[in-house]
């Protein structure tokens, strides 16, 4: 996808709209699970479809949560975090909507991922591990810059009590 178009995410659950943005980032949200199946994405904000219709955001998978209740299409990434935090198990099904390829999160997670699902997995947590550090030394850099203003108006207090104390004799 071009990633100079500015799109725009509108969230199913109470219709507040995020963006613009680019594509490389709403393609990051969805692997975050930022972006659920009943969200809708534009270009125009005019025209909207629903998010797992946008090839490029690989919302492809759908998980079986219980006997007969499913949720998706999403991102295997989206799903990793709902094994990760206890919604689901290591043995949900799990049904490729490209291929009809139906199998456990396990096997999906193994060797079995494609080329293309295992590249985004690793730049989705490259690119987290990145914005990490990027907002750990910003952080860092603020506090630098924070101690450097609070020594200077340490050593001003210092000049100003000298100065008081000189008048006042002491």
């Amino acid at each position: 996808m071009d990633d100079s178009t500015q799109w725009f995410l509108m969230k199913q659950s109470d219709g507040s709209v995020f963006g613009p943005l680019t594509f490389n980032q709403l393609h990051q949200w969805a692997i975050d699970a930022y972006i659920a199946p009943l969200d809708k994405i534009s270009n125009d904000q005019i025209n909207w479809v629903k998010a797992p219709m946008i090839p490029g955001l690989h919302m492809d998978y759908l998980v079986e949560l219980e006997p007969g209740t499913f949720y998706g299409p999403t991102t295997i990434g989206a799903i990793r975090e709902f094994v990760n935090g206890g919604e689901i198990t290591q043995d949900a099904p799990l049904t490729d909507c490209r291929t009809g390829e139906q199998k456990t999160f396990s096997e999906f997670a193994g060797t079995s991922l494609s080329e293309t699902s295992q590249e985004i997995i690793r730049v989705s947590a490259r690119e987290n591990l990145q914005t990490r550090i990027r907002e750990l030394e910003e952080a860092l850099l603020k506090e630098r810059q924070q101690r450097k203003t609070m020594e200077e108006l340490r050593v001003k207090a210092e000049i100003r009590i000298a100065e008081l104390e000189e008048l006042l004799g002491i």
